[in-house]
């Protein structure tokens, strides 16, 4: 028995939420990653882990946000806590290898792909671990046409997302990149989810609204709770990010002033004289 699936329990509320929890954690972790570039080489490593930290945390947590509004009406559905966060540690830990890529190797053809493409199995990764956390009588079957173009479409837009990044400057090409970063999250979902079919184990003789039966097993009561900690997370890395406005336009870091030059300027100097 195929199950009656409703993506959308709360209409417009959980798409929306998702996505703006998505260009959150695209936003501040895209700028962290601009800002790596202008940075000491042993500042960079802090600022590419709070922004792989950022964007995993950011698309794990829309992902659950849009789940709220994912329901079966012939069966409730509980997640596997173990599996629920392995996925966010995936998310964070392929998205920190892609800008990782992108932060040492900057803005090169081969960088920003090799860099987008994993970012964007992370993001495909985290999604369909994610969804084999979810406990439920039935049996999920995907349509594999859809399922690739779900991570097609998470790759090309991740590329795209970490191009701008390190290309572009300034708040409105940050605004956009995160933008683009966030339309690759949430079109990787809603692509996903609509190349999902549930199969039911239980007979078709339940009562039509299980919500009234099982009030715990609704999926915003589950959800809701494990939301807080990444939720809490990424107000704190936007509190870090305030206090460096340079991460927030990707401008680099001032010129030294007037008879004054870096170390490294003094010592390259001094190299060339010797072997003069």
């Amino acid at each position: 028995m195929q199950g009656t699936v409703d993506g959308f329990t709360y209409g417009l509320v959980t798409p929306v939420a998702a996505f703006f929890m998505a260009a959150l954690g695209a936003a501040l972790g895209l700028r962290c990653t601009t800002r790596s570039l202008h940075t000491t080489r042993s500042c960079r490593i802090g600022w590419l882990a709070l922004g792989s930290l950022s964007i995993g945390s950011g698309v794990w947590t829309m992902h659950f946000i849009a789940m709220t509004g994912f329901t079966v009406q012939e069966a409730p559905i509980s997640y596997d806590k173990t599996l629920t966060f392995a996925g966010l540690a995936v998310a964070v830990v392929m998205i920190g290898i892609g800008i990782f890529i992108v932060g040492y190797r900057g803005a090169t053809r081969m960088a920003l792909i090799t860099g987008g493409t994993i970012t964007g199995l992370g993001i495909a990764s985290m999604h369909y671990l994610g969804m084999a956390g979810m406990r439920m009588a039935a049996h999920l079957a995907y349509d594999t046409p859809l399922v690739v173009l779900s991570v097609l479409i998470a790759g090309a837009a991740a590329t795209g997302a970490l191009w701008a990044a390190v290309t572009l400057r300034g708040a409105l090409s940050g605004l956009g990149a995160s933008i683009l970063m966030a339309v690759a999250v949430t079109g990787m979902h809603y692509t996903g989810m609509a190349a999902l079919d549930v199969h039911l184990h239980l007979p078709p003789t339940l009562p039509a609204d299980l919500a009234d039966v099982l009030p715990r097993d609704r999926p915003a009561e589950i959800i809701g709770p494990m939301l807080a900690g990444p939720a809490c997370f990424l107000f704190l890395a936007a509190v870090v990010l305030l206090f460096d406005p340079r991460a927030m336009t990707g401008e680099p870091a001032p010129y030294p002033r007037a008879g004054h030059r870096p170390r490294s300027m003094v010592r390259e100097g001094a190299a060339r004289a010797r072997y003069r």
